[in-house]
């Protein structure tokens, strides 16, 4: 049956609005329009809109384009039923959500985990035993491909985890800005221990500061030696629970299942403990944690939200680009019309691919969308400089206010006997006011995770007899990461040193100037002048002077002014008189000596 279209008001060229149904394919929107396809295409490639002719748009979508093309359109509305008519399923009532985070709509929210751990430890078979699926025989080889973001429910409350293809994702997230998780799950094999990625794990988890649990993997295999890996955990600095320290450790094995459900309890208990909370009847934020173009579907962005609730047909800006939401799928590729915090789901509606880590905001109108891009743009083009870790060299300069100093290095040296050689020799570094913290050490050639790691952390980058490999090297360009290769150890440790005593504050010391003797007193209304002969050095307006009298101090603060008979002076020399004044001070008897000094810094050395 034939809709029925609204009224409205003739076009300026004396042609009736064209109605438009909620969505319609690009080539029946040229029909509609009475315009050729091709234009219809190039108005929506001008609007940033990416699409074919068999591509369906909703009616914003062609509103935009009904504009560029000076046509006005209205929407249809639903014809009246007639007996026999199938009443198709409408989407529930869209809440209209706040704008601004209120303290007193705080509520819990799930808490955001994300599994690291070296290769073949069990990761992602772990969180396949946890979710009671299969990812891993849908993967190449077994081997986690993409980040993958899903949900649990246990003892009715929600966990979303994060499985990682690698540590690197995981930092390069947190160079963006985005801190999305909130526990990190250590995963460690009992029968293999810790290994070279299990350090490297460690170390961008206590970079991004968040609580590290461990789980203890494959404890049902015969060579499983469990206290032999907390020993190894404690030689890292993971001190867990049964030797006295903070750090849960729980026995877990993915294949039998034995412990998941203690897991879960003690995760759930780190997010009580962490309080994490949200406000659900806000505009949504997010982050982008995977996205990639899909053919058929274009841009496919997996977005877990932050705050906030996000629905189908928000607007929304996704680092430099924005689009609005045609669709949103869960992890258990359900469509959903909402998504609340904490809750991950794929988003379509993008015109272009975002990145890893991009802020998603839910903003009012296409005007608003645009600002927020451009000033997005500005952001990105003024941080490539501003962003970056401080090099070697301006740590050898560096007077920082800042009280409390490190310098943080990641270290890479081409055998363990060196890695531990130079880790002794900097220890051994004098470090009272600036501490020396080497953020991770490992044997080998200098990689794009270890740059990451550096640039996200704010340290140097030092290697030892190795090199820095091609892929690395362009990281390091890029986020400006300072990378030191040296061959003679002595040439390393002078390096650090100097870079140490560059970050301690400056010694202030006072630097006298010169001496003036009081020969006679003047006054003007409220202040007494002093009459002057300058007995040696110099007098400069605005230093600091003190009062001398009989050898002792009666008075320390500025001078105020300085007279040469009745003119102002800059300074005045040895041999010459002038006329003193001093700020807050008017007891000035003739036979004093005002001394003039200033506080200069002097470098540490």
């Amino acid at each position: 049956m034939a809709p029925v279209v609204t009224t409205a008001v003739l076009a300026p060229d004396g042609r009736a609005p064209v109605a438009l149904p909620r969505s319609i394919q690009v080539g029946e929107l040229a029909k509609a329009f009475d315009s050729s396809v091709v234009d219809v295409i190039q108005t929506l490639v001008n609007l940033g809109i990416m699409a074919t002719v068999n591509q369906t748009i909703d009616f914003d979508t062609a509103s935009l384009a009904a504009g560029e093309l000076g046509i006005e359109v209205v929407a249809e509305e639903p014809a009246l039923l007639e007996a026999g008519d199938e009443v198709a399923e409408e989407a529930p009532a869209r809440p209209v959500l706040w704008t601004d985070e209120d303290p007193s709509r705080l509520r819990e929210r799930p808490p955001v985990v994300t599994v690291m751990g070296h290769v073949d430890h069990g990761k992602t078979s772990l969180l396949d035993a946890v979710r009671e699926t299969n990812i891993t025989a849908r993967e190449s080889g077994g081997i986690t491909q993409h980040i993958g973001a899903y949900q649990v429910e246990h003892k009715g409350r929600k966990v979303t985890w994060i499985d990682t293809p690698g540590h690197q994702a995981f930092t390069a997230m947190r160079a963006r800005g985005a801190s999305v998780t909130d526990i990190a799950v250590l995963v460690v094999a009992a029968d293999d221990g810790v290994q070279p990625q299990t350090v490297e794990a460690i170390s961008h988890a206590r970079a991004a500061n968040v609580p590290i649990v461990v789980a203890l993997n494959k404890i049902d295999k015969p060579d499983a030696d469990p206290e032999r890996v907390k020993a190894q955990l404690a030689e890292q600095g993971v001190t867990i629970e049964d030797y006295g320290g903070d750090v849960p450790l729980v026995a877990v094995s993915a294949r039998t299942k034995q412990g998941l459900e203690d897991l879960l309890d003690v995760i759930l208990l780190v997010a009580d403990v962490r309080d994490l909370k949200a406000d659900p009847e806000r505009a949504a934020i997010g982050n982008v944690v995977e996205a990639h173009l899909e053919r058929g579907r274009g841009a496919i962005a997996t977005v877990l939200v932050r705050t906030g609730t996000l629905q189908r047909g928000d607007l929304v800006v996704v680092g430099t680009t924005f689009g609005k939401i045609r669709a949103m799928v869960d992890d258990r590729a359900k469509t959903v019309n909402r998504a609340e915090p904490s809750r991950p789901v794929e988003i379509l509606g993008l015109p272009d691919v975002p990145e890893a880590g991009d802020v998603l905001r839910v903003v009012a109108d296409e005007k608003a969308a645009r600002l927020a891009v451009a000033n997005e743009q500005r952001r990105r083009a003024s941080a490539v400089a501003g962003e970056r870790p401080p090099t070697l060299d301006e740590m050898f300069a560096q007077q920082s206010d800042t009280k409390a100093k490190e310098l943080r290095i990641v270290l890479k040296a081409d055998a363990q006997g060196s890695l531990e050689a130079i880790r002794g020799a900097l220890a051994k570094l004098p470090q009272e006011e600036v501490g020396l913290n080497v953020a991770y050490a490992a044997v080998g050639d200098i990689t794009e995770s270890d740059v990451t790691l550096a640039a996200t952390s704010g340290a140097v980058v030092i290697g030892f007899n190795n090199k820095l490999d091609a892929p690395a090297k362009r990281v390091a360009d890029s986020m400006q990461v300072d990378v030191r290769l040296y061959k003679v150890i002595y040439e390393l440790l002078d390096d650090m040193a100097k870079a140490l005593v560059g970050m301690l504050e400056p010694e202030m010391v006072e630097q006298v100037m010169g001496h003036a003797e009081v020969r006679q007193t003047f006054t003007a209304g409220k202040t007494t002048i002093a009459g002057c002969m300058v007995v040696d050095g110099v007098v400069r307006r605005g230093a600091q002077a003190r009062v001398l009298r009989g050898g002792t101090v009666v008075h320390d603060g500025k001078l105020s002014s300085l007279k040469r008979f009745k003119d102002d002076a800059r300074e005045v020399t040895a041999g010459l008189e002038c006329g003193i004044t001093l700020e807050g001070n008017n007891d000035v008897v003739v036979g004093d000596i005002i001394e003039a000094y200033a506080v200069v810094a002097k470098p540490r050395g």
